[in-house]
């Protein structure tokens, strides 16, 4: 991926007498992203929300699209690919000037790249009863192919998980020390599994199942986060926004197929609640998070977006399966990642 330089963005004047809450939501210009920075306006319009978004354009389109439905409210853009490190670091700097804290970071952009179904997989499952447990998780059926990126990181890697610690690490200064918490939302998902993670591949050089990888990196970075930071007032959570379609989503299939397999899709939600299937059923946990304590929270829960046949949307969580020492030898290896992969760019970083 091209690196992005942060967007130039005039500095919003906060309202006398008014502190709104920052909050910065990445992968915001559509899918989940924009649902989402579009619901926490309805659910309170005095925010000041900043939209993240690797193509200036479409950030510009996204902003647009926000303000046409609340007029009155404050939204910025920073320009960011998670996918590329000067990225990154160019528009954390250009944060960091702008804003004196960050209440909320939803760290929600995600690329699948060449997903592909494995119909013998498929086939099996039918065969052998595990269909719907497949479908709701992707079991066995999901496959993608992964690239290296600018960096010489894998892309899948770096875009999903290592850039958005990249630029945690580089907020912090906005994120701690507060005098409300401060809280990370990262979107995770079902595909997180354990069986598609290796510590000693934590990349997914060699493997075919990078997606869920990157995820499950995901859930055991959020508990490291929480160990390390809580005791700063910075709370770590991990979202599951179920099957949406998104254009992540309709990449998978031929688009005939997907217009074919929709009213099926909707029958199966009665049996599989993760089948959210809307981007903006898909944003029902991360609003639900924006209104919770997080003292409250349990840092080992995934908090996913559900939808009942009749479409109520609710919030189930459930327990992962992490393994907490795994996380935090994880974490070391991507401290001394980050060690590696930032010594070319002094220049960005600050002193």
């Amino acid at each position: 991926m091209a690196a992005a330089a942060a967007a130039a963005v005039p500095v919003a004047t906060p309202t006398p007498g008014r502190m709104e809450r920052v909050v910065l939501v990445t992968g915001a210009s559509g899918g989940v992203g924009l649902a989402l920075c579009r619901r926490l306006l309805e659910e309170d319009g005095r925010i000041h929300l900043c939209l993240a978004c690797r193509n200036a354009q479409r950030s510009e389109a996204a902003r647009e699209s926000v303000l046409a439905a609340h007029p009155a409210a404050q939204v910025s853009t920073v320009e960011v690919d998670l996918g590329s490190l000067v990225s990154v670091l160019r528009a954390a700097r250009d944060l960091r000037r702008r804003f004196q804290r960050l209440d909320f970071v939803y760290l929600n952009a995600g690329i699948m790249p060449n997903p592909q179904v494995n119909f013998r997989a498929l086939w099996q499952g039918l065969m052998t009863g595990k269909v719907l447990h497949m479908l709701t998780t992707a079991e066995g059926i999901m496959t993608q192919t992964d690239r290296l990126n600018g960096d010489g990181l894998q892309e899948v890697f770096a875009t999903n998980l290592f850039g958005h610690l990249i630029l945690v690490r580089q907020l912090e200064s906005l994120l701690c020390g507060n005098e409300k918490p401060s809280r990370l939302i990262w979107t995770s998902s079902s595909n997180a599994r354990e069986t598609a993670f290796s510590l000693s591949d934590y990349q997914h050089a060699k493997g075919q199942e990078s997606y869920s990888s990157s995820k499950y990196a995901t859930d055991l970075t959020s508990v490291v986060l929480n160990r390390k930071l809580n005791k700063q007032g910075l709370y770590s959570s991990v979202v599951c926004p179920g099957l949406v379609m998104s254009n992540m989503t309709y990449r998978i299939l031929p688009v005939f197929l997907w217009k074919l397999l929709m009213p099926i899709m909707w029958l199966i939600r009665f049996f599989a609640k993760t089948y959210t299937l809307t981007p903006y059923n898909g944003a029902e946990a991360h609003v639900w998070l924006f209104k919770q304590k997080p003292e409250s929270l349990d840092a080992l829960v995934k908090y996913h977006s559900c939808t009942s046949g009749l479409g109520k949307n609710y919030v189930e969580p459930r327990k992962m399966d992490v393994d907490e020492e795994t996380a935090e030898k994880l974490y070391e290896k991507l401290l001394e990642l980050e060690k590696q992969a930032l010594e070319k760019y002094d220049d960005l970083l600050d002193k």
